[in-house]
């Protein structure tokens, strides 16, 4: 079988199969030059535990039978039916590769950022590296109430020397020392009952070293729909969000100087457009009010808005899939059309030997772990249909990897990235950090060239 993308989910789904049938053959392929997409490029640089997972995917990759392929994409070096030509089965793990806008009058400014492509970026995502952010004002607004946003003001907040140790891509570390910013309000349309992040993220805002946390009395408001919420058994995150936001609420605004760094957390207030000549001056709000039952609560404007003063403007509102080539989409969902991972096109007819999983199956939800629970149901579904015989023989009987050569595709396999993972992780260690990122391709190329003749000892 084969899997497009090797980030959670598509390792997931092979170590599902893997446990199900003992000695297949699996071909992973990889449009990056690194594994473990959303892990890699996701997960904020300062929370590496959080990362500790592709130690199981290393073990997965270790197994007899997976090939890894790397600096692969679908599209590009290979199409869709080379694959079906070789394999019995397909699995799209693409994972959700856009990010949503705000689409509000001003968005196109200089100083209107997607979080997502800000997260990519300090992370060191290939595609992300040519981006700048203008962070020279003292004011930043990251719209959106989910642990995205959190990581985006975290970053923006966090003193220097301490993202200085960790994976952090190094352009934007420098980026971070030169920052000016100040202060970063974090607004969403619904209230403190609502709010998506994890108790644990947004604990952190409480020990965070030089940052002070605040919210107004005012917005930590409950209508008896959201009161409904946090009193029954489903709301206990919630429930803890609130004891701290509580806390948070205690400081006053002019408690803090002008030189402390420091989060103000906002609610019930709707972006309605970004104002400024040139760039971003000033983000109007519109205050909302809740209306719905408990758990299907939505928010409309109440006539009544206001300035938000500002330079930057961080949209974290969510991501979106990108239609793969020649695969039935829900341009509506932004996902593959499936059923329990089979992809079927728009009258529901089942495309043979094709399945998905992740992000580009579901959407964008969950945690990292929650891709496991989603790749069993697909590697199950899959193995049904081979049971039942719905899976045809492969047409063509060569090898992906000498087409692969034939075309003149520069790919990576696993020893390759172990040996790139090697590579980073020892020039990371000479100025302090984790691991020193390899971004572009010419780094890649550097890197193996280096280690070519040396005696790097692979870690994986």
């Amino acid at each position: 079988m084969a899997i497009i993308g090797s980030g959670p989910s598509g390792f997931y789904a092979a170590e599902a199969v893997q446990k199900k049938v003992p000695g297949v053959a699996i071909d992973m392929f990889e449009r990056l030059h690194a594994p473990y997409g959303l892990v890699r490029y996701g997960v904020a640089p300062d929370h590496e535990k959080l990362k500790s997972v592709t130690k199981v995917f290393d073990m997965v990759a270790g197994k007899p039978g997976l090939r890894w392929f790397g600096q692969v994409e679908l599209g590009r070096d290979i199409q869709l039916e080379d694959l079906t030509r070789r394999y019995h089965a397909v699995v799209l793990a693409t994972g959700a590769q856009a990010s949503r806008r705000l689409g509000i009058p001003g968005d196109d400014k200089p100083g209107s950022y997607n979080a997502a492509d800000f997260v990519a970026w300090y992370n060191g995502h290939p595609d992300f590296r040519h981006l700048q952010f203008d962070l020279s004002g003292e004011t930043a607004v990251v719209v959106g109430h989910g642990n995205v946003a959190l990581d985006v003001a975290r970053i923006l907040l966090k003193p220097v020397d301490e993202l200085a140790s960790t994976e952090i891509a190094s352009h934007a570390l420098e980026a971070l020392r030169n920052s000016k910013v100040r202060k970063v309000c974090v607004v969403g349309r619904r209230g403190p009952a609502q709010a998506k992040f994890t108790n644990k993220e947004l604990a952190e805002f409480e020990q965070l070293a030089g940052v002070t946390a605040m919210v107004r009395d005012d917005e930590l408001t409950f209508n008896e729909a959201s009161r409904f919420e946090l009193e029954s058994p489903a709301g206990d995150e919630a429930r803890r969000n609130v004891v701290l936001l509580r806390k948070f609420s205690d400081v006053a605004a002019d408690a803090v100087s002008p030189n402390e760094r420091c989060i103000e957390f906002r609610f019930c207030l709707a972006p309605v457009r970004l104002e400024g000549n040139d760039e971003v001056e000033a983000l109007v709000l519109e205050r909302t009010a809740l209306t719905g039952s408990a758990f299907q609560q939505g928010s409309r404007g109440t006539g009544e808005f206001f300035l938000m003063p500002c330079h930057a403007v961080f949209a974290s509102v969510g991501y979106k899939g990108v239609a793969p080539a020649n695969v039935p989409f829900d341009a509506r969902a932004a996902t593959v059309r499936h059923v329990n991972g089979r992809i079927v096109d728009e009258s529901g007819v089942q495309q043979p030997g094709l399945y998905c999983t992740g992000w580009i199956k579901r959407g964008p939800s969950g945690v990292i772990g929650t891709n496991r629970n989603d790749s069993v149901e697909t590697v199950a579904t899959l193995l049904a249909d081979l049971q039942a015989g719905a899976l045809g023989e492969p047409a063509a009987g060569d090898d992906i990897a000498d087409l692969l050569r034939d075309r003149g595709v520069d790919f990576l396999d696993f020893q390759a990235w172990s040996r790139l993972d090697a590579f980073e992780k020892q020039t990371g260690a000479r100025s302090g950090k984790a691991r020193e990122k390899l971004v572009q391709r010419h780094e890649v190329r550097a890197a193996l060239q280096a280690v070519a003749g040396s005696s790097l000892t692979c870690t994986t």
